[in-house]
């Protein structure tokens, strides 16, 4: 797409953003970003914490004078037009003015009713919490049709970046197979030394000169290799699935497998993998989402959690010169992948408000519950077990996510509907925790979520 109408702009129009969920990670990276952007203006930030919002603001170089605490509406009135409110109530973000609100407390309660208020209020919605996505995104986006405002996810996280690859591609009739990203970690070998790393930040270095002998791909029974060799740090991650769910759920595409198959490979071999069986690919069907491990050489560009499509080469002679160009194919020219090896957080995310804010682009109507995240036990689960969401990757301890298609998931709890639920009988391990073993009915979101389920 050419931003340069939209960097043109004339109109005089300002998004005013207001950010909850502000000072760590993803909120960092767009405070930074916005006042380098045209056509946008910081308004209001809100976290529990309001002495950081305070202090990543100086950081980052914002003009302190304009920073003001506002803890009621009263404050917010006599507050300068131009002035950064900075609150602990999310509630008072949208008595600021600002017609973009960006929700990334990664707090499901917190972000649905945060999302809600602001549509009502015809505020524009910018969701970067992918968790309230996966449970709400349906009644979310046919709200925000209803209302005449935008509801969508951001550019800068991978569901979005994917999700516009998609459109792309639907765009020029491209016939899409498989769509997916790079989990967030890669795994790196250096060939001239054996050294192996899984660089998540917990693990060390390890020798490992039999990756030698599946090094380059010759087939599924590389990938089988691999596996064997690196089973230690294959692992299903929250994060990814959630982000698969994000993208079947707007896309209409379902997951490949519950798990992901997560092969460990290289960019290059992408166009050869996730294809059908038999075409000597993974896939038992087409129409999937999916996630791989990258697997590079120390030298060699990271694909940075980024994104891909694989599609169908039906003009040999067209395709034939395009392989020419050095695009991915696959062995049997019948199969291209094409790939952003890239998100970069905040970084992006103006772009996104732009376009919601001055041309009304994001909402996804047609948002269905196509799959469903669910939690599954990894150990006996006794009942009056609390199970809490935590971590970098939002996880539960005791459960293996897993990505379901609706029409298969019977009675399964949403996994971001869990947090807090305690267990009302033992659940044995490999059973899902169903909405029957635990006591959701006291929480608007499992409301909001079988609204959005029943949806046609």
């Amino acid at each position: 797409m050419d931003y340069t109408k939209l960097l043109n702009d004339k109109s005089g129009r300002i998004s005013k953003v207001g950010i909850i969920g502000a000072t760590k990670g993803y909120g960092y990276t767009l405070l930074a970003q916005i006042p380098t952007v045209a056509h946008m203006q910081l308004r209001a930030i809100c976290s529990r914490h309001t002495d950081d919002c305070f202090r990543v603001l100086k950081e980052i170089g914002y003009d302190e004078s304009k920073m003001v605490l506002c803890e009621t509406e009263d404050d917010i009135k006599r507050a300068p037009e131009d002035a950064i409110i900075i609150t602990s109530d999310y509630h008072l973000v949208m008595e600021t003015g600002i017609t973009a609100m960006v929700e990334s407390t990664g707090n499901t309660s917190v972000s649905t009713d945060a999302a809600i208020t602001a549509i009502k209020k015809h505020i524009n919605v910018y969701m970067v919490s992918k968790e309230t996505d996966s449970v709400c995104g349906p009644y979310l986006n046919q709200l925000a049709e209803k209302h005449g405002v935008v509801y969508c996810l951001v550019n800068g996280d991978q569901p979005r970046n994917l999700l516009d690859l998609i459109s792309w591609a639907r765009l020029l009739g491209l016939d899409i197979i498989c769509a997916g990203k790079s989990s967030e970690y890669d795994f790196i070998w250096n060939r001239d030394t054996g050294e192996f790393l899984y660089n998540d930040g917990n693990h060390e270095p390890e020798l490992l000169p039999d990756m030698q002998q599946y090094w380059h791909y010759q087939g599924v029974e590389t990938l089988k290799g691999r596996d064997k060799l690196l089973e230690k740090y294959r692992e299903v991650i929250s994060a990814d699935l959630c982000e698969m769910n994000l993208v079947s759920n707007i896309s209409g595409f379902t997951p490949a497998t519950p798990f992901m198959h997560y092969p460990i490979c290289k960019p290059s071999e992408l166009a050869n993998i996730f294809i059908p069986k038999e075409d000597g690919g993974i896939l038992e069907h087409t129409g999937v989402v999916d996630v791989f491990y990258n697997l590079r050489d120390i030298d060699e560009a990271s694909f940075c959690g980024g994104e891909f499509i694989i599609i169908r080469a039906k003009d040999e002679k067209m395709w034939k010169i395009l392989a020419g160009k050095g695009h991915v194919m696959s062995s049997n020219g019948k199969y291209c992948c094409i790939y952003y090896p890239y998100h970069f957080m905040g970084l992006e995310t103006p772009g996104t408000i732009l376009l919601g804010d001055l041309m009304g682009i994001g909402t996804h109507p047609e948002c269905r519950q196509v799959s469903i995240l669910a939690g599954v036990a990894n150990v006996n689960l006794c009942a009056g077990t609390e199970l809490i969401v935590h971590g970098h990757h939002h996880e539960i301890d005791g459960l293996t996510p897993k990505l379901l298609e609706s029409a298969s998931a019977g009675n399964a709890a949403p996994f971001y509907l869990l947090n807090g639920a305690i267990l009302k009988k033992d659940v044995t391990k490999g059973n899902p925790i169903t909405q029957e073993d635990v006591d959701l009915t006291s929480s608007p979101v499992y409301q909001i979520f079988k609204e959005g389920f029943v949806m046609k």
